[in-house]
């Protein structure tokens, strides 16, 4: 089965912010906001990781053009898409790769492809694009043109975001809005803040090397257990007093690999982790001032070594102005109260190179039931509350109108 190919309709999913208008945006919903849903359970059916995302792309071109617009495939995976006319360009994004997790829920529509799973709500995102760009072409006339950007490869760094700017999706973009699905938050709820919203987040690899020998003679060669033990413990130690402490700044450990006797020295070890901040001018700090540390750790140690400081995503850095415009948006969407606060996480989001060029906001749209426990997200029982999905193809359209009126 193919993402094109016909599906049981599902059931009839509530619009929390019916009669909240403009009229033809409830028009709209009232006659497709079960297609959202179809959309989102196909996606979810079949994930596609990043950069292989041609099933989802193709569904998403497709309904597009069915609809009389004309969609923009991106080299590789993903598209764009405008709509309207007019001087001023807002875009809104979506993100369409699914994580390489295997999938542990009871859901009709869970993943087919073993091993691929959508367990970050990019099939969300991707579903509710499509209900805010159809939404948008029913609409009598917009103030100036909305542009649907559609993410290959946001779980890998650097991030599909830079293919898509590399591909000019970008280009004549005055300002740029995202939502993410945020299981700690009630469906109906929108999370905003100005400023950073999430982290920026580098990877880093570390190889030794060692002449090797036996255990009993550690001082005829180069101990290299010894050694990863002194980066394991020393950097981290190092960078907490390097950097400001009030720029959230942490190294933790992911993986560690060396030997396999207990009595031989090894000839080679590797140690992987990630770096976060949550500081801009702090990222762009971190990668001499980590070579440093290394090296001053590993000098009297005598093993050799090889560090790779992957540069990951900036922070995703909210501007005021599009975090008010979201903010209002969500409450146009789904009534008074319906803007939270939300807090800076040390998680990393590509949308960031996006903000690096023109300014927006991210905000979390809340896709918990109110009931039990929500599983997070990248864990194997994430799913979400599907009366979300209206909720998000309203905030994404009021908060494009509001900033080409603006």
């Amino acid at each position: 089965m193919t993402l094109a190919e016909p599906r049981p309709a599902p059931a009839p999913v509530a619009d929390l912010g019916a009669g909240n208008g403009p009229e033809w945006i409830d028009r709209w919903l009232a006659d497709h906001a079960g297609d959202v849903v179809a959309w989102r359970r196909a996606v979810h059916a079949r994930p596609e990781l990043a950069r292989r995302e041609h099933e989802t792309t193709r569904l998403c071109a497709e309904t597009l053009a069915a609809a009389g617009l004309q969609p923009r495939l991106l080299p590789g995976t993903g598209l764009v898409c405008d709509i309207g006319e007019g001087p001023r360009t807002v875009a809104l994004r979506a993100d369409m790769d699914a994580l390489p997790l295997t999938e542990q829920t009871d859901a009709s529509y869970s993943s087919q492809v073993p091993g691929v799973a959508h367990m970050c709500g990019h099939d969300a995102h991707t579903a509710m694009l499509l209900g805010a760009g159809l939404a948008l072409a029913s609409a009598p006339s917009l103030p100036g043109r909305v542009r649907l950007v559609f993410q290959p490869a946001e779980e890998v760094q650097p991030g599909g975001a830079l293919d898509v700017i590399a591909a000019d999706g970008l280009a004549g973009v005055d300002r740029i809005f995202a939502l993410h699905c945020d299981p700690r938050l009630e469906v109906g709820k929108v999370g905003t803040r100005t400023g950073a919203i999430t982290s920026a987040c580098d990877m880093l690899e570390l190889r030794l090397t060692s002449p090797g020998g036996h255990t009993s003679r550690p001082h005829l060669t180069a101990d290299l257990v010894h050694a990863l033990g002194t980066v394991i413990t020393g950097l981290p130690d190092l960078l907490s007093r390097r950097v400001d402490p009030r720029s959230g700044t942490v190294l933790v450990w992911g993986t560690v690999q060396a030997g396999h006797a207990a009595n031989a020295v090894p000839q080679q070890g590797v140690l992987g982790g990630t770096l976060r901040t949550a500081q801009h001018a702090t990222w762009n700090e971190l990668e001499p001032l980590v070579r440093s540390l290394v090296t001053a750790l590993l000098a009297p140690t005598g093993v050799g070594y090889v560090l790779e400081h992957r540069r990951g995503v900036p922070p995703v850095v909210n501007d005021a102005v599009s975090a008010d415009l979201l903010a209002c948006a969500a409450e146009r969407a789904a009534g008074p109260g319906a803007a939270v606060g939300t807090e800076q996480s040390s998680g990393g989001e590509d949308f960031g190179w996006y903000l690096e060029h023109v300014p927006g906001a991210m905000g979390r749209l809340g896709v918990w039931s109110g009931m039990g426990e929500m599983s997070d997200i990248h864990q194997p029982t994430f799913d979400l509350d599907e009366r979300a999905l209206p909720v998000g193809v309203r905030t994404l359209v009021h908060a494009a109108l509001a900033a080409l009126a603006g």
